[in-house]
């Protein structure tokens, strides 16, 4: 299916999926899983998804109280928490990261080796995982390419493999 996908609030559906096109969950509805191919994905406030949320190319934020218990996926763009919950880890390859205060994530971060080709040699950066105050990541958290980690010093983590961790006071790095 081409084009945006909304679902209202309070909304019970089995999947949201869409190719080209971004998804939007409003607060309180609820999903089995979520999957774009090229669009991004917001989850609003209190959204239950009892699956994986997977994206190819697009964003995706979690609003405060959203809870995927799954896997949360992509390849390109960028991943934010909010107060959220991921309960089967996180995975990306060209996407930054910030799990913003008071998230919480199950089953670790993993960030793949990017491909190479000549237009990351050219555009190649590190990618920037913030991990806010409050925010626990169980897992561990296994980078296989360049990042700029930072850590809140309020924040819990499990073991880092392939990165240093800056640590950091207050709100933001």
């Amino acid at each position: 299916m081409n084009g945006s996908v909304e679902i209202g609030a309070n909304a019970i559906v089995n999947r949201a999926e869409t190719v080209n096109g971004g998804i939007t969950m409003h607060e309180h509805s609820t999903a089995a899983s979520v999957q774009t191919v090229n669009g991004s994905t917001r989850l609003e406030q209190a959204v239950r998804v009892s699956g994986n949320v997977e994206l190819v190319n697009g964003d995706v934020s979690l609003g405060k109280q959203v809870d995927v218990s799954g896997r949360l996926t992509n390849v390109n763009g960028t991943i934010q928490l909010d107060a959220a919950h991921v309960g089967g880890g996180i995975e990306t390859t060209n996407g930054d990261i910030d799990i913003g205060p008071n998230s919480h994530v199950e089953g670790g971060i993993f960030v793949h080796k990017s491909e190479a080709s000549w237009f990351n040699f050219f555009w190649r950066k590190p990618l920037r995982v913030v991990i806010g105050p409050g925010a626990v990541v169980k897992g561990t958290l296994t980078f296989r390419r360049e990042v700029q980690l930072y850590v809140s010093d309020h924040a819990t983590i499990g073991t880092v493999e392939g990165a240093t961790v800056n640590k950091f006071r207050g709100e933001h790095p």
